[in-house]
């Protein structure tokens, strides 16, 4: 089959998972993403791992990475108080420990690190995304979620689209040669039309709120999918996994919510 074809079996399939869970209940919508953020950390560790002599802690950073996502749900969602954060300080504080005991590990410093940057890379903006769900109230809001994927799976198949039949003028040449300036317009447009619908149905937010996230999740989703690049390209290989057929691994197909969460929250807190 072609990429194309895949990619649609792959929409077929994974679309309708993911609008049920983030739509039946604020539990679904945890266990969905606490899922895919664990996986994402997983399959970040495995590519650093494949880089020479790397021993990131991968279990133990997943883990750490999962409490935080749990623990961000709950506090959002008003069922334990802000002070249960202080849980994250001394278990980050043991990776230290844990790799003082790691004989064999030459490079300990570098693989603290490279535990850390999966924490804060992939376990951080999927815990953003709960409090994106509880942004208004400690009421679950679905809306807003749903708004920001329609917004990024609208720009990613417009930029595909018209990058494969109008991309002539390179975008960032040096980590992805086929990205393109005509394929990012096409995004954006494509992008701007579903803001507008979202701002007639999803009333909680403004047209202009719409348009300002949509802009957001082009510019920086476009960011995010070229850090991962980078990311690839020093490594030497293609796609992060072969989990989702078409698209990659979920750290590919979430690449552009990564980076594009932390400022949809900024925008929303300072704006509301």
């Amino acid at each position: 089959m072609s990429n194309l074809q895949q990619r649609i079996i792959a929409a077929l399939i994974g679309v309708p998972i993911l609008l049920f869970c983030i739509l039946y209940s604020d539990y679904t919508f945890l266990g969905l993403f606490l899922i895919i953020g664990a996986l994402a950390q997983l399959e970040f560790y495995k590519l650093v791992g494949s880089m020479g002599d790397n021993l990131p802690l991968t279990f133990y950073g997943t883990f750490c990475g999962i409490v935080l996502h749990l623990l961000t749900f709950f506090i959002e969602k008003g069922d334990v108080g802000y002070q249960n954060y202080y849980i994250l300080s001394p278990l980050l504080t043991l990776i230290f420990f844990i790799k003082l005991y790691k004989s064999k590990d030459e490079k300990p410093f570098k693989n603290i690190a490279y535990t850390f940057l999966g924490i804060i890379y992939v376990a951080l903006p999927f815990a953003l995304l709960t409090v994106l769900a509880f942004i208004q109230s400690e009421i679950y809001d679905p809306n807003i979620v749903l708004g920001c994927l329609f917004l990024l799976w609208a720009s990613d198949s417009g930029a595909y689209f018209a990058g494969t039949k109008f991309g002539k003028t390179k975008l960032f040449e040096r980590v992805s040669p086929k990205k393109s300036w005509e394929g990012s317009i096409g995004g954006l447009v494509t992008a701007m039309v579903v803001a507008t619908i979202l701002g007639n149905y999803f009333t909680n937010y403004t047209t202009f709120q719409w348009y300002a996230i949509g802009i957001i999740i082009v510019v920086a989703g476009t960011y995010g999918d070229l850090v991962e690049s980078l990311f690839k390209r020093s490594i030497n290989i293609k796609d992060s996994a072969d989990t989702i057929p078409g698209h990659g691994g979920f750290l590919d197909r979430f690449d552009g919510l990564l980076l594009s969460i932390p400022f949809i929250i900024t925008f929303l807190k300072l704006v509301r």
